[in-house]
């Protein structure tokens, strides 16, 4: 049996400005994707300016605040009786240190941004949106490092040997550190599956595809063990969750996309 360390989620002080572990995680996840997306920019069968990067990576960061708190507000922020609890504050969208993002928010959030970015540099939204997927789940790693740094979205009792205490649980019970869990599937075992995908010419809508069917299959897999959230529970057959019934979408589209890449022949994104 492990305990969880119990971190601190405030890093550190400046003044009377507390910086929280949580941010530092967004921004170090930023500031990857943006240094593996000039790896990727440089690839012969990619060939993007670095101009490009960094400007995509400034819709990203926008996409991803404000829809990733939007989404927690609209899917997630909810009291008892149905209310949504955060609308109390309208404010609360902007207060992202104090936690509560939404991926599938988040997500939208990016599509939107990937699309007023294609416009802009009159390209394909798809070899965009190919960019961007195979960068995204190092994102999500350290996202996902963030929520165990904060000792939350923890999972359910267990009694395997790396079970872990959490202080912030309702009993000290061995559960499972799901947050880890997400960390390693949705974030490193997705990227590298991503990179060596993308390491040839592929078609337009593959890496997007391939990239929201393993996300949906991973997350849906890994909820199986994780809480759900309380103002939800379970929403149907004493198991699915509000989690899963998000990701069921994602792996419809994400096959679909992988299905019509390859079936349509479409030209090689150079994403």
């Amino acid at each position: 049996m492990l305990v969880h360390p119990d971190i601190n989620p405030v890093a550190f002080r400046v003044g009377p400005l507390e910086v929280h572990w949580y941010g530092l995680m967004y921004l170090a996840g930023f500031l990857g994707c943006w240094k593996l997306g000039l790896i990727r920019a440089a690839k012969p069968h990619v060939r993007w300016p670095a101009e490009r990067v960094a400007d995509l990576m400034s819709y990203a960061v926008a996409g991803v605040v404000l829809g990733g708190r939007l989404g927690y507000m609209i899917f997630y922020a909810y009291a008892p009786d149905g209310r949504w609890l955060e609308w109390r504050d309208p404010l609360m969208v902007f207060r992202v240190w104090d936690g509560g993002m939404s991926f599938h928010g988040g997500l939208l959030g990016v599509i939107v941004a990937m699309l007023l970015f294609a416009r802009r540099q009159k390209i394909s939204f798809w070899e965009v949106a190919d960019f961007a997927a195979i960068l995204t789940p190092l994102g999500l790693f350290f996202g996902r490092v963030g929520n165990f740094i904060n000792g939350e979205l923890w999972g359910k009792p267990t009694n395997l040997p790396w079970g872990m205490v959490f202080q912030n649980a309702p009993d000290r019970l061995p559960r499972h550190p799901s947050q880890l869990y997400e960390a390693g599937l949705e974030g490193l075992a997705l990227l590298a599956i991503l990179w060596w995908f993308g390491s040839k010419p592929r078609p337009r809508m593959a890496a997007s595809g391939l990239f929201l069917l393993g996300y949906g299959v991973f997350r849906f897999l890994i909820e199986f063990v994780r809480v759900p959230d309380p103002q939800f529970g379970y929403l149907a057959w004493g198991w699915v969750t509000m989690g899963q019934i998000l990701c069921v979408p994602m792996i419809i589209f994400g096959a679909l996309f992988l299905a019509l890449a390859y079936r349509r022949r479409e030209p090689i994104s150079r994403g």
